[in-house]
C-alpha cells in the first residue's frame, strides 16, 4: 500500500532581492531529522514531493523554489550556485533549522555541495542525486551547445506555451523519462512550473537563471570542486539512465572512477532501475532516497 500523501504548508523566507518561497512536510514523529531538499536547473520544489511521500513523516521536509524558479521567479537576479547555496544557509538560519541532513538532486546537487563548503556549520551530513560531479567539456564543445544537449525538452519546453494545462500534461507525459511513471507527484511537480494564463500558458523559470545556472555546472570551478572540499560525511546517488531514459547516465562506473573522490568522504551507490528524474520522482527511487535521509549515517560500499 501506498503510504499516504503528507501535507506540506508554505511559507517564505527574506533572501536578498526579495522573498523565496519554501515547502516544509512536518515530521510525524518527535525528534525526527531535519532536511533540506534542493531541486534541478528548471524544476520546483514540488520536485521532492515523492520522497516526501516516502518519508512518511519520519523526518522533517523543507524545500525551496529556488530564485528564478516557481513561486520565487520574482527574487531578482544575481543567480549562479553560490547565490543559490548562500539561499540555502539563509533558509536555514531563518528557520532556525541547523545544523541539517541537506539533499540536493541534479543541479541542486552542485548547489548542496557548494552550501556544505561555503556554510559547514549549518550541514550535518549530504546526500547528492544524480549530480556534483563535473567533468570537462570534449574539445571544441561550447557551454550552450552542451547545456542544450543534456536537457534535451527540459529545456526546449522554456521557449514554448501551452494552450492549457492538460497540453502541458501531455507534453511531460510523452518524455521517456516519465512514460512508465507518472504519479499525482509527478503531475503536481510539473504543474507547479505553469505561470500565465490560458492559451498563453509558460513555464515560470527565468531564461537568464537558467542560463547563468546552466554555464556554472558546466564550467564554474568552484562548484566543480566542492565535492572534493566538503568537510560532513556524504553519499552520491547515481541512476543507471539519462534525462531522456537513454542507456548512458550521467555517471557510470568509469566516470565515477575518474572524479577521484575521496572514499572516506563520499560513498557512492548506484541505483538500479532508475533514470535521471525517476531516481527523485518515482517511487522506487524516491524510496532508497528517503532511506538514506532517515539512515544513522551515510552509507558506505
Amino acid at each position: 500500500m501506498r503510504p499516504e500523501a503528507p501535507a506540506f504548508e508554505e511559507l517564505t523566507v527574506a533572501v536578498p532581492g526579495g522573498d523565496l518561497t519554501v515547502l516544509r512536510w512536518p515530521a510525524a514523529v518527535s525528534g525526527a531529522p531535519t532536511v533540506v531538499a534542493v531541486h534541478g536547473i528548471t524544476a520546483n520544489a514540488l520536485a521532492w514531493g515523492q520522497v516526501a511521500r516516502q518519508l512518511a513523516g519520519r523526518a522533517a521536509l523543507i524545500a525551496p523554489d529556488l530564485r528564478g524558479r516557481a513561486a520565487s521567479r520574482t527574487v531578482r537576479a544575481p543567480y549562479g550556485l553560490a547565490r543559490h547555496a548562500d539561499d540555502v544557509a539563509e533558509l536555514i538560519g531563518t528557520l532556525g533549522l541547523g545544523p541539517v541532513r541537506l539533499a540536493g538532486h541534479s543541479m541542486g546537487a552542485w548547489v548542496a555541495a557548494l552550501a556544505a563548503v561555503r556554510h559547514p556549520a549549518l550541514v550535518e551530513r549530504l546526500l547528492l542525486v544524480d549530480g556534483a560531479v563535473t567533468f570537462p567539456l570534449p574539445v571544441g564543445v561550447r557551454e550552450a551547445d552542451a547545456l542544450a544537449a543534456v536537457l534535451g525538452p527540459a529545456l526546449a519546453r522554456l521557449s514554448m506555451t501551452f494552450p492549457d494545462r492538460a497540453a502541458y500534461r501531455a507534453f511531460w507525459r510523452a518524455l521517456p523519462a516519465f512514460a512508465a511513471g507518472w504519479t499525482a507527484e509527478t503531475d503536481a511537480y510539473t504543474q507547479r512550473d505553469l505561470v500565465g494564463t490560458e492559451p498563453d500558458l509558460r513555464s515560470s523559470c527565468v531564461p537568464e537563471a537558467i542560463r547563468e545556472d546552466g554555464r556554472q555546472v558546466m564550467v564554474d570551478a568552484d562548484a566543480a570542486t566542492a565535492i572534493h572540499r566538503i568537510s560532513c560525511p556524504a553519499e552520491l546517488l547515481w541512476a543507471e539512465r539519462g534525462l531522456q531514459d537513454e542507456p548512458q547516465g550521467l555517471y557510470d562506473p568509469d566516470r565515477i572512477e575518474a572524479a577521484a573522490l575521496d572514499p572516506t568522504r563520499v560513498s557512492v551507490s548506484p541505483v538500479p532501475g532508475t533514470n535521471h528524474y525517476s531516481i527523485l520522482t518515482g517511487e522506487d527511487g524516491a524510496a532508497v532516497v528517503a532511506d538514506r535521509l532517515v539512515a544513522e549515517r551515510a552509507v558506505r560500499e
